[in-house]
């Protein structure tokens, strides 16, 4: 089981969401973005260390991320690639949660 997926969604969420803010001072867009990025990155080090705590953490970010992005993802790339991504990340985590 791989830490990367974790750490990659976690910096992309927190970059995105500080670009949100950046661009339309969506504070919305900020604590979200953060929030995900960080449990993103949280988990992605408990996987690291092997702690049981780390695919769980990065299923529930993926599934979070996931179902708030995908009622947006017709109407642009950005929320599309999120979505599929997340989509992506959920599976990977799910996979992996399912055979521990």
């Amino acid at each position: 089981m791989s830490a990367g997926p974790a750490y990659v969604m976690g910096t992309l969420c927190i970059v995105g969401g500080v670009t949100g803010y950046a661009r339309t001072r969506s504070v919305i867009s900020l604590v979200a973005g953060v929030s995900v990025g960080l449990l993103y990155l949280w988990s992605a080090t408990n996987i690291s260390k092997g702690a049981p705590s780390g695919v769980p953490g990065a299923l529930g970010a993926s599934a979070v991320l996931l179902l708030s992005s995908a009622p947006r993802a017709a109407k642009g790339p950005v929320p599309a690639v999120l979505t599929a991504t997340s989509a992506i990340s959920a599976l990977y985590y799910g996979k992996a949660y399912a055979s521990v």
